[in-house]
C-alpha cells in the first residue's frame, strides 16, 4: 500500500468515538441501518416469492466486521425492529406476520449467519478463513430459508432449492467477494477493532 492511500486510510478511520461501548453502540445500529437499506435494494422474481436483495451482503458483513456476538446481536435487533412493525423488511414490509411467511426463514436464519461468520472468520483472519466465513455465513442463512420454504411450501427439497437457492448463488457468490474485499480492507483499522 503507497503512502498517500495509507494517510488517507488512517484518516478515514481515525476514532471519533473513544468509548468502546459507544463505538459498539454506533456500530450495532450502522449495521441495523445498513440492512434495512439493503433489503430495500432487491429484485423481485416472477417464478419465487423470495426477494434478491442486499441484506446477506451486511449481515455477513456485520459478523466479519463486528464479530460473533456483535455481529449477530446487530442482525437480531435488525429484526426484531422489522417483526415490531418497522418498515425494514423487503419492499417496506413488517411485522409478525412477514416472519411466517416465505421469506420468514432466511431472516429468522441472519442472527445466526452473522454470529458463524464472525466465529469462523476472526478478528484478524487470514484471507482464506474470512472467505469460508463469508460462505458459511451465507449457506447458514441458505439453510434457515429453505428449511421454511419446506415447511410453508409443502413441495420437496428439489422445489424449495430450485426456488430458494439457485436463483440466489450468482448474487450472493458476488456479494461474498464485496463483503470479503470491504472486511479486508477494514483489518487493521480502529473500526475493525471493535
Amino acid at each position: 500500500m503507497n503512502s498517500v492511500t495509507q494517510t488517507f486510510k488512517a484518516w478515514a478511520f481515525q476514532d471519533v468515538v473513544s468509548d468502546p461501548r459507544a463505538r459498539r453502540g454506533l456500530a450495532l445500529v450502522a449495521f441495523v441501518l445498513a440492512t434495512a437499506f439493503g433489503a430495500q435494494v432487491g429484485v423481485r422474481f416472477p417464478w419465487t416469492q423470495v426477494p434478491m436483495t442486499l441484506q446477506p451482503l451486511f449481515v455477513i458483513l456485520a459478523g466479519a466486521v463486528l464479530g460473533p456476538r456483535l455481529g449477530a446481536m446487530a442482525i437480531a435487533t435488525y429484526v426484531m425492529v422489522g417483526a415490531a412493525g418497522a418498515p425494514v423488511f423487503s419492499n417496506g414490509a413488517a411485522g409478525l406476520p412477514w416472519l411466517l411467511g416465505p421469506t420468514g426463514g432466511y431472516l429468522l436464519a441472519m442472527p445466526a449467519a452473522a454470529f458463524v461468520t464472525g466465529a469462523v472468520a476472526g478478528a484478524s483472519a487470514g484471507a482464506l478463513r474470512l472467505f469460508l466465513g463469508l460462505t458459511l455465513g451465507t449457506v447458514t442463512i441458505y439453510a434457515g430459508g429453505v428449511s421454511w420454504l419446506l415447511l410453508v411450501s409443502g413441495g420437496g427439497l428439489a422445489t424449495a432449492l430450485s426456488l430458494g437457492v439457485v436463483p440466489f448463488i450468482a448474487g450472493d457468490v458476488t456479494k461474498i467477494f464485496i463483503a470479503f474485499f470491504a472486511a479486508k480492507s477494514l483489518q487493521g483499522t480502529s473500526f475493525g477493532r471493535l
